[in-house]
């Protein structure tokens, strides 16, 4: 790394212009190139012959009349840019539902009336914010701030996704599959070694709370997502934003099924619910993929869930764009292992460790609509083994889920979907101007 100027007075340290030479006759790197290899080109694939293609039922009628389309996204804001520099981030995430029949009246009138519109922009919002880097809440160290700040969360929104949190993870929505302890890992306490730590339903507080056998130290049910393992209090908290953004995603989506089942559980049918991005849980978090595919197994088996991930970038979209052309309008692309490891990402394909088992509870299609759009989505399966060789029986409800998909097309964005467009206007933090008041907003009440 090269030396840069701090007080003006002497010049940057530049990177030189010839270093490039040893690399180049060093016999040790060309021998580890020649060992590298591509995924096939798109050119090579011919669809009907891997026979993956299938043709999606317009003539199913179906049930599915209301949508709740899930969105978040979060801005990085300095308290201080100077060392040591301190930053805050920003989540704003929420749910646009709306019934079918309202954005059928929209478009078959002339005019759009602005009421019509704000029927459509009815949204739930919530708020978050999360210290990442050298900001202390309650005087705690970086880890424990952030710790803090999810079991606060979680505990005192009026919206209680604590409750929603001990539903999902004991499986308490079925008496038959309902479990007395959840295992964690690790205890929290980075000079506890504790691993492996039992949490027992009966052994929990009102408050939510563990004590960790070994150290005594206090284990909120919020620490179920490891997010303690990843954090560094010295270099900071930024590598768990796009976990914490899926996260609080899938808590949004589980609140309002279990609000249903609650209220009117016949509903579920007739309602689909749309996550922006892939039906999967990352990194430290990925262990949460197991009770949510034991509960949309469970929701698809009792209430024919309606559930899609619908993703927007990636190397799947970027795949999708390529062969779109070998697609024929109003078919389905099901993405078997050989095929994911063949020409979209670099590997070989392992008939014992299907793709993504130990983070997706769904398996990925491409969709080609009538109107030649192209979509990435994740339909719930049962189990991680059907990525191997997928089937369209695999995937339940799939027709009357993607013919509802094409009636929400948009035109504002390349193979865009209205809920979801919307729904990111709505919740979406821009770095421009949103990022710039909300530092002038945090630096008014937070103090050196």
């Amino acid at each position: 790394m090269s030396y840069s100027s701090q007080a003006g007075r002497r010049p940057n340290e530049y990177a030189s212009k010839s270093s490039h030479t040893n690399i180049i006759w060093d016999q040790d790197i060309k021998e580890f190139l020649d060992k590298c290899s591509l995924p096939s080109g798109s050119d090579e694939i011919v669809l009907r012959e891997e026979n993956l293609i299938a043709d999606v039922n317009y003539d199913l009628k179906s049930p599915i009349s209301l949508f709740i389309t899930i969105d978040g996204g979060y801005t990085e804001v300095f308290i201080r840019r100077e060392f040591p520099s301190c930053v805050l981030n920003f989540f704003q995430f929420g749910a646009l539902i709306f019934e079918l029949k309202d954005l059928k009246t929209l478009s078959n009138k002339p005019f759009i009336d602005p009421e019509d519109i704000e029927r459509l922009k009815k949204i739930e919002r919530l708020k978050f914010v999360l210290p990442t880097k050298n900001i202390s809440y309650k005087d705690e160290s970086l880890t424990n701030s952030v710790r803090n700040t999810f079991y606060e969360f979680f505990t005192e929104n009026k919206e209680n996704f604590i409750e929603t949190l001990k539903w999902f993870l004991y499986r308490e929505y079925d008496s038959k599959k309902e479990i007395a302890s959840y295992t964690l890992s690790s205890c929290p306490n980075p000079k506890c070694n504790n691993k492996r730590i039992e949490l027992n339903k009966r052994d929990m507080s009102e408050n939510y709370l563990f004590c960790c056998d070994d150290c005594g130290e206090k284990i909120y049910l919020t620490d179920v997502f490891r997010l303690h393992e990843v954090i560094d209090d010295e270099f900071g908290a930024g590598g768990i934003l796009a976990y914490v953004t899926n996260l609080l995603e899938h808590i949004l989506l589980i609140h309002y099924i279990r609000t249903i089942l609650r209220i009117k559980p016949s509903l579920l049918k007739e309602t689909l619910f749309i996550k922006e991005g892939p039906l999967a849980f990352f990194s430290v978090t990925a262990n949460m993929h197991k009770p949510m595919r034991d509960l949309s197994n469970y929701l698809l088996e009792k209430y024919d869930l309606n559930l899609v991930g619908v993703e927007k970038s990636g190397s799947f979209v970027e795949h999708a764009a390529q062969i779109g052309n070998k697609m024929e309008s109003g078919t389905l692309l099901l993405i078997n292992n050989n095929y994911i490891y063949k020409y979209i990402i670099p590997g070989k394909a392992d008939p014992d460790n299907p793709y993504a088992r130990t983070s997706y509870y769904g398996g990925k299609l491409i969709f080609k609509s009538r109107d030649e759009r192209l979509y990435v989505v994740t339909i719930p399966v049962e189990n991680e083994s059907v990525v191997l060789d997928p089937k369209k029986e695999n995937f339940k409800n799939l027709d009357s889920i993607l013919q509802n998909l094409e009636q929400l097309k948009c035109d504002m964005y390349d193979n865009s979907l209205f809920p979801v467009a919307l729904a990111n206007k709505l919740v979406s933090l821009s770095a421009h101007p949103s990022s710039v008041i909300l530092e002038k907003f945090a630096k008014s009440f937070i103090k050196p």
